[in-house]
């Protein structure tokens, strides 16, 4: 156990209180009799734990009136909303399982995933109504529930064993086709505890959240860790509203992917103060790359950032970065209970966070070590401290002709490292009939300016002419494109790699 690496970073009284939980009923039973009269949720009005805890209990009630008993699965097709997160808990702690359905996903995909995962139910918001309509046709046997329906009687919450699966998140296929990942309640529960280390105020925050709860970013770090540590969550329905809903409701923390992170430093070095409130003390970043600049400069505006890794197969968190300051480059430490080994420089794990397996079994014989570590397909080193890096994507290795294998994140994170570059995307390019690589830069509109740089493409290319230096031949950029817009981006907000050219 490496607790004690962690423990340093809040006060005893503190870390002492971040125990284990056999299931999801137990931890969310005891965060509604702890915290009754606390506000959970703030969603157009304030729930507060005991509120929500009855709305769960019926919502359980009527979930087995509709015929589903513990072991089903049942669909879940909502936004961000309180209704999410009553059915979410509903669904758990009645021992079934949740599978979270993106809502984006069009009709013939909501059918084909009711077919596949056997659901005994789905429950719905009224807004996606019309995206069921294959589902109302072709399996007309599936109850539908609206995620507003509730009945009068109430049912009680059961515990499960940790190893039982408890929901099924998509993962980004962004090396392949999306796949279903198993999550157990151990894992789950694993993944919420790694995300109250590593800093020095857990309970009792005021989160708002604006990463979609069907991504597992969102789920377990964002409405998990909240409902666990006593503290108030605030749903922002629309993104647009963001800095709305900040100067409401002044968060304490937040989560946030670093394209939004991004976004709130610029608008507050434009305008002049912090944009998301002087209450802001820390955000836990990750999902994509963590530019060194994003943990520097809000530091500077008195607020600290946390880089972090983390994967959908391990129930969002693998690592944390509670030095960042001192290694503004590293994901971190890598949490207690994660057995791990670095194969061929590609990062293996092993733990009761991790999934369960995919659904179906085609996926699972490729995605496991002949001894059961789950191969991340993350290329990493590590330094004698014990702190994490990425160094890329062992699916992305780009293969040159010459049989020079180029991992196009190594090569990012010199431009990710540079104040004037926001975002980039390195990749093979063929275009003028042959093979160079290339990279797409995204000025950071805000350095530029203050750095008083008139030719923004003349100023780039000369620092991919320094980087170039320090590579051998075969690594060098040939081809250098300036962006003027953001890169297309993935629900999850990382860049999407097939926008080459």
């Amino acid at each position: 156990m490496k607790e004690h690496i962690f423990a340093s970073y809040t006060n005893k009284e503190t870390f002492e209180k971040i125990t284990d939980y056999s299931c999801i009923n137990q931890m969310w039973s005891e965060a509604a009799a702890n915290y009754g009269d606390r506000v959970a949720l703030v969603d157009g009005q304030d729930y507060t734990f005991a509120q929500l805890d009855k709305m769960v209990a019926s919502f359980r009630a009527l979930l087995t009136q509709k015929g589903v008993k513990p072991g089903d699965v049942v669909g879940v097709y909502l936004p961000n909303c309180i209704e999410f997160a009553k059915a979410y808990l509903a669904i758990t702690t009645m021992g079934a399982c949740a599978v979270l359905l993106p809502p984006h996903l069009d009709n013939m995909t909501v059918f084909g995933c009711s077919m596949k995962f056997g659901m005994k139910a789905l429950v719905y918001s009224s807004a996606l109504e019309e995206k069921l309509d294959i589902v109302k046709a072709k399996n007309p046997a599936l109850p539908l529930i609206e995620g507003g329906e509730s009945c009068e009687d109430a049912a009680a919450g059961v515990d499960c064993p940790g190893p039982a699966v408890c929901t099924v998140l998509f993962t980004g296929g962004t090396t392949g086709k999306s796949k279903g990942a198993k999550l157990s309640h151990q894992a789950i529960l694993e993944g919420v505890k790694n995300g109250c280390y590593g800093y020095p105020e857990v309970f009792g925050q005021r989160y708002l959240l604006v990463l979609p709860l069907t991504h597992v970013f969102g789920l377990v770090r964002n409405l998990m860790a909240s409902l666990r540590t006593g503290s108030t969550l605030f749903i922002c329905r629309n993104n647009k509203d963001m800095f709305r809903d900040i100067a409401v409701f002044k968060p304490t923390i937040m989560v946030l992917v670093p394209a939004l992170a991004e976004m709130a430093l610029n608008l507050s070095k434009q305008f002049g103060r912090n944009m998301l409130g002087e209450d802001m003390k820390t955000i836990i970043c990750g999902a994509a790359a963590v530019a060194p600049y994003l943990v520097t400069e809000y530091k500077k505006i008195g607020i600290t950032l946390l880089p972090g890794y983390g994967l959908t197969e391990s129930a969002c968190l693998v690592s944390g970065n509670p030095e960042a300051m001192r290694k503004p480059d590293s994901v971190g430490l890598i949490y207690p209970g994660i057995d791990y080994k670095i194969v061929d420089g590609e990062l293996w794990l092993k733990g009761k966070t991790m999934m369960s397996g995919y659904v179906g079994d085609e996926e699972n014989e490729i995605a496991y070590s002949a001894d059961g570590y789950f191969k991340t397909g993350d290329l990493v080193r590590m330094d004698e401290e014990g702190f994490l890096y990425i160094t890329g994507r062992s699916k992305e290795i780009i293969v040159l002709s010459s049989g020079e294998n180029i991992s196009p994140a190594e090569l990012e994170s010199y431009f990710y490292a540079m104040d004037e570059v926001q975002d980039c995307l390195v990749y093979a390019d063929n275009s003028d009939g042959r093979e160079v690589l290339a990279i797409q830069l995204l000025p950071r509109a805000v350095t530029i300016k203050a750095l008083g740089i008139t030719d923004v493409e003349g100023y780039l290319k000369e620092k991919v002419a320094q980087v170039n230096q320090k590579l051998p031949a075969f690594q060098r950029i040939n081809k250098v494109v300036i962006r003027d817009a953001d890169f297309v981006r993935s629900p999850s907000m990382k860049i999407v790699r097939s926008q080459n050219g």
